[in-house]
Order: structure tokens, then C-alpha cells, then sequence
């Protein structure tokens, strides 16, 4: 006769070992042979194994509940059901879900309560999932990993970063094989949203090291990510040629495992716009606006309006920049005021931009708002306004950044527009932006003939170099 509990056993020793076809070789076996109360429960067992594969077997798991309760009717009240038909509801309907009941979130059961967090957390209830109690030695080894993981992408969800990066760790941790490669780039992924490059790479490189390459099919879709993740790091760690290698590497990996995403067309303009390359760039972006979803199109609209900029093309910029300003929802709202602004400080619109220029910065988008309001009190011949303006640009930037060198560009050239009123000051300036100019650069020639007027005035003839 089959035991339900030795069985389920056998089958969460084979999945803490990540061999999900033994798990499913000894389930499926029991299912031949017990009677059916048994056959329900392994049904419900059945459902739990299916469900950690995520949206892909929302009808396999819909089949095991119905099966379920076909088999028995008194299962539909079984906590375990009953959290596993909220998760599958959370899968298929979001927030629009109704969550798991109060008793099956305090169910003697830890994995119907493992599977009521996972719904909690799909319909987007991230605070009442942190709130279920459900110590991680109650569960099964393969769900261990899998609930620290559910748990910082709550705290991830409430803004709450350091907790988040705990958890991932904590996931990786517990997490066998390339289970653990995933969690690992989850942590990568977050520090990339922190700005901490270093603690990125030093993740990236530990995942990398837990690909095999013996299974491409299994390791496919992660690697691209992985690779995807990697020319983030390496194009904010001022490596963009080696962040084009790898971008392309992600989108190759995605063609032949899966399909082409926004986010890797995305990351990939992001990478062309860096090197220059602005009309691949538009494509790049073009290409994520198609193939984004809701949620992500005003981040591509955002993108594509400024590579159409960089193309000095404003009024078609103006287009995809006011459908970004559009959603309520978009977080870098600010930022795109301050390139409608540019839009209309190059299409001679002084006021429009002035005006929208002040509202962004007023937001905080302080560095693009600054140089926008800079230029227009330029037109006015307001100097020592936008002198005001860009000496904000270069204190509000970071060393060597296109807004940095931009701001020293142009502070030096007001200083000199003003006679020089304080040689060493334009002196530092334009030394500065000297230092950041290429050879080829138009500005390289007025940076130049500013430091020698400057040299001249300070009654510096041997060129003495200001820090």
C-alpha cells in the first residue's frame, strides 16, 4: 500500500538534489497505484511540484487541483488547495486575485502556507507576505531557497533595500547548482538598481562560475541574463566596448533558447548611445518599444525620445517623450520635463522651456533642468546665471561624465563671454574639460584658446597647472 507521507518524502529528497524527474517519476508512480483519498492528496503534492515551475504550468497545476477534488470533494478544503488555487489564481489574475483565507495562512501545513506567501506576494500583497509566519527549518530543502527568495522580492516591492539584499544572499545560500547562479544574479541585479558596481560584478562573477556549460538547454535562458546583467555593470563601469561583447552575447543566447526581450534591445541602445553610434541606437530603442510590455513601454519611450535627441530631431522626440510623461506611474517623470524642455529649447521655444525646465527641476531632476536653464539664460545673455546653472551641472555630476565635462565646457565659455573676470577659475574649468575632450571634439580648439587667455591673465606664461 502507498504511503502518501513516505512518498512525499522521497520526492522532496529527490528535489533538494534539483532531480525534479525522480520527483515526478515518484509521484506520478504512487498516483498509478494508491486508492483515491491517497491519489487526491499526491495530486495536491503533484500541483506543489508543478507550481515552482512558475506561469509556464498554470494548466498542468489547474489540472492536479481538478483531478484533486474529482477524486475526492473534501479536499477543496484542504489548506493546501486552497493555497495552491490562490496561487494559481494570483498567476493568472494579479492584484485582481482573491488572497488565501486567514486560516490557511496560519495553517499547521508549512508548504500550504509557503504556497499562501507565493500567492500573497504574485498579487502584489507584499507586506502581508513578509507578515506569514513560516520559519524556514519547517520547510522542505527545495522550498527553502525559494521563500527567501519570494520573501526579498517583497521587501525589494516595499522599497526596502538592505533587508532585500540580505535575503538574496541568504537564497543563494540555500539554493543547489544553477538555482543558485539565479539568486545570485537577483542580488546583482538589485545592486545594480543601488549603483553599487563593484558588489555587481563581484556577484556576477560568482554566478558565472556555476555554469557548466554541459546543459546549454537548461543554462540558456539564465546565461542570457547573466550576460544581459554583466553589460550593465560594465557600461557604468566606463567599459562600453566590453559591455557591447556581452550585450550582443545575451541577445544571441535568447534567439536560441527563447525569444528576444525589451529589456536586452533596451540595454543594448543604452550601450550604442555611449559609443556614439546614435542611429543603431534609435533601432535598439525602436526594437524595445515593440516589444515591451505596459508596464515597460514609457521606460523605451523614454529612451527613444532621447537618441532622438542626441539625433537633433525634437519634434519627433517631443512625441515619445510626452507618451513617457503620459503614465502616472512612471518613476523618472522629472526627467523626462527636463528633456521636453530641451525639445523646446532647441526648437526656440525660450519660455516653454524655461518653464518646464524650472517644474523638473524643482522634482529633482537637478543635472539635465540645469543645463537646459544654463542655455536659455545664455540666449538671454543672462551670464552670470548660467554661470549659476552650469557650475550646478558639474557640482551635481560625477568626474568624467558626459554632464560633468558638458558643465566645465560651459562655464569656461561664459567666463570667457564675461572678460575673464576670474582668469583662474575659467582656467580650472576649461583645464578640466580639456582633460575629458577628444582631439576630434569641435570644443577642443574654444577649451584651447580659453586656457591660454586665462594662462595670460593670471600672469601664469609657464602654464602652472590648478587642481
Amino acid at each position: 500500500m502507498i504511503d502518501v507521507a513516505t512518498t512525499w518524502q522521497q520526492a522532496c529528497t529527490a528535489l533538494a538534489g534539483d532531480d525534479y524527474d525522480t520527483a515526478f517519476s515518484v509521484l506520478e508512480g504512487a498516483l498509478h497505484e494508491a486508492d483515491r483519498p491517497r491519489r487526491a492528496r499526491l495530486s495536491l503534492y503533484l500541483a506543489s511540484v508543478q507550481a515552482l515551475y512558475g506561469d509556464p504550468t498554470t494548466t498542468e497545476v489547474g489540472a492536479a487541483l481538478r483531478e484533486a477534488r474529482t477524486l475526492d470533494p473534501a479536499t477543496c478544503t484542504d489548506p493546501l488547495y486552497v493555497a495552491l488555487s490562490a496561487e494559481l489564481d494570483a498567476r493568472l489574475r494579479g492584484p485582481d486575485a482573491a488572497p488565501p483565507p486567514p486560516e490557511v495562512r496560519e495553517a499547521a501545513d508549512p508548504v500550504a502556507r509557503y504556497h499562501a506567501l507565493a500567492a500573497l506576494s504574485l498579487a502584489g500583497k507584499s507586506q502581508e507576505a513578509l507578515e506569514l509566519h513560516l520559519p524556514l527549518a519547517e520547510l522542505p530543502a527545495h522550498l527553502r531557497w525559494r521563500l527567501r527568495s519570494w520573501q526579498a522580492d517583497a521587501e525589494e516591492n516595499l522599497g526596502h533595500t538592505l533587508e532585500a539584499r540580505h535575503l538574496y544572499a541568504e537564497a543563494a545560500h540555500h539554493a543547489p547548482g544553477l538555482n543558485r547562479a539565479v539568486m545570485l544574479q537577483e542580488g546583482a541585479a538589485l545592486e545594480l538598481q543601488l549603483g553599487d558596481m563593484d558588489a555587481a560584478l563581484s556577484l556576477l562573477g560568482q554566478a558565472r562560475l556555476l555554469y557548466s556549460g554541459q546543459n546549454a538547454e537548461e543554462e540558456g535562458l539564465n546565461l542570457a541574463t547573466w550576460h544581459y546583467l554583466q553589460a550593465q555593470a560594465l557600461l557604468q563601469t566606463g567599459k562600453p566596448e566590453e559591455a557591447l561583447e556581452s550585450i550582443r552575447e545575451a541577445e544571441r543566447l535568447e534567439r536560441e533558447h527563447g525569444d528576444p526581450s525589451y529589456g536586452v534591445a533596451l540595454v543594448w541602445g543604452q550601450v550604442l548611445t555611449h559609443l556614439g553610434r546614435h542611429d543603431e541606437a534609435l533601432a535598439q530603442f525602436g526594437r524595445a518599444l515593440v516589444l515591451a510590455g505596459d508596464g515597460d513601454r514609457p521606460y523605451a519611450q523614454h529612451e527613444l525620445g532621447v537618441a532622438l535627441l542626441d539625433l537633433d530631431r525634437p519634434l519627433e522626440a517631443r512625441e515619445h517623450l510626452e507618451a513617457a510623461l503620459a503614465d502616472p506611474e512612471y518613476p523618472y517623470r522629472p526627467e523626462v520635463l527636463a528633456d521636453l524642455a530641451e525639445c523646446d529649447y532647441r526648437l526656440g521655444r525660450l519660455q516653454e522651456a524655461q518653464t518646464a525646465a524650472e517644474q523638473a527641476l524643482a522634482q529633482g531632476a537637478v543635472i539635465p533642468a540645469s543645463m537646459v536653464l544654463g542655455n536659455v539664460a545664455l540666449e538671454y545673455y543672462h551670464l552670470d546665471e548660467a554661470l549659476d546653472h552650469f557650475e550646478r551641472v558639474v557640482r551635481e555630476s560625477a568626474q568624467g561624465t558626459r554632464d560633468w565635462v558638458m558643465g566645465h565646457q560651459m562655464a569656461a565659455d561664459v567666463m570667457a563671454q564675461q572678460g575673464f573676470r576670474d582668469p583662474a577659475a575659467a582656467y580650472a574649468h576649461a583645464q578640466q574639460a580639456l582633460e575629458f575632450t577628444p582631439e576630434s571634439d569641435d570644443w577642443r580648439g574654444t577649451l584651447e584658446d580659453h586656457l591660454r587667455k586665462a594662462e595670460t591673465l593670471m600672469g601664469q606664461g609657464g602654464g602652472r597647472t590648478l587642481n
